[in-house]
């Protein structure tokens, strides 16, 4: 049996140490070692107690936490997971912490209203864990990896494969959880306008979506940006379910619309992969192509496999490029997976496939 994941949490709200350490304590997979109220006990907490995760405070005294998370992950990379507010400002600073290396994010103020802790309880445990037993890169070795930008015409010469009646318009449905905010920008930002529509659950709180959508629409050539109820799935875009919300595609004549629903949280997500793929399985069968990526837990397998099984076409990331090789293991484990590539040869494939 392994040993339970040491963690250090890093915040100058008692109230908010105390509730994350009674949360966090109730998993026998998780120890918390120590707490810190700043950012520069926590440092030297970090050199005595050699946590495995730390959780560290956005807004914090004397050094904020996105320098102390710049600075730590140049000197000592490690897994961190962001305890953020979820205003507007809260939202940015908490994806800015993500493109510096955190790997997840939590939302703060919620921490501290008795009655949604137990809510909250299994989701943060769970953030945590995946966390603890995650790659971390050091941002020099991020520099050295970027996202690949193609010449498509290098790879493929452009071709147009005409649509006849009744063959159903192509549609593109990706999964992601734990790693999948830079996984996700890695395979989308090189793909070229003209793709297919495509469709995308990250797990996210959803004060944060909107504002991961508009940064992906920055880094990406084509449009991305957060679903909307009855908005259409259009070539050329991308569409994140917002947080809390299923994202589901309907059919409109030749093309696709999203559809929100609220709905239970199924395999303890709301948006959930699952339903995303189901939804796909119903509107284009065989015309799609899934792809789930880097995430802790079976999200997505059973949506993945429904699509295969539809003649769909169906790819996982490998487990080299992975942050957590969970979501995608248990996919290939279950026979819904056709491919397993990393993110640029996924690139690849939805440009040979469908460009």
């Amino acid at each position: 049996m392994s040993p339970p994941a040491k963690v250090l949490i890093i915040d100058d709200s008692a109230v908010a140490r105390r509730a994350l350490s009674n949360i966090l304590s109730s998993d026998p997979e998780i120890e918390v070692v120590g707490t810190a109220p700043d950012a520069l006990i926590g440092l030297r907490k970090i050199s005595e107690l050699q946590p495995d995760v730390l959780t560290l405070d956005v807004e914090m005294p004397k050094m904020d936490g996105l320098t102390f998370l710049e600075r730590l992950m140049k000197s000592n990379p490690m897994p961190v997971v962001m305890v953020s507010a979820y205003t507007k400002e809260g939202s940015e600073t908490a994806l800015r912490s993500l493109e510096l290396g955190a790997l997840e994010i939590i939302e703060k103020p919620r921490l501290e209203v008795r009655e949604g802790l137990n809510e909250l309880a299994s989701s943060i445990t769970d953030k945590v864990k995946a966390a603890a037993g995650a790659r971390v890169r050091s941002p020099r070795e991020r520099a050295l990896d970027p996202a690949p930008r193609y010449d498509v015409d290098t790879i493929l010469p452009r071709q147009h494969a005409p649509v006849g009646p009744g063959v159903q318009t192509p549609i593109i449905a990706i999964g992601a959880s734990t790693g999948g905010t830079e996984a996700l920008r890695e395979l989308l930002a090189p793909l070229p306008d003209g793709l297919p529509g495509i469709v995308v659950v990250q797990h996210m709180p959803a004060p944060f979506t909107q504002s991961f959508a508009e940064r992906l629409d920055q880094a990406c050539r084509i449009k991305v940006r957060e679903a909307s109820e009855g908005c259409p799935v259009r070539p050329g875009e991308a569409l994140i379910a917002p947080g809390d919300k299923h994202l589901t595609i309907l059919t409109d004549g030749d093309g696709y619309l999203a559809h929100l629903k609220e709905g239970e949280k199924i395999n303890r997500h709301r948006p959930s992969v699952d339903v995303l793929f189901r939804s796909v399985v119903s509107a284009a069968g065989e015309s799609a192509v899934g792809l789930l990526l880097t995430g802790m837990g079976t999200d997505g397998a059973k949506g993945l496999a429904e699509m295969r099984q539809a003649g769909a076409t169906t790819l996982a990331q490998d487990e080299a490029s992975c942050v957590v090789f969970g979501m995608p293991r248990i996919a290939i484990e279950q026979g819904a997976v056709q491919h397993v590539l990393d993110l640029e040869q996924m690139t690849r494939h939805l440009i040979e496939r469908c460009w």
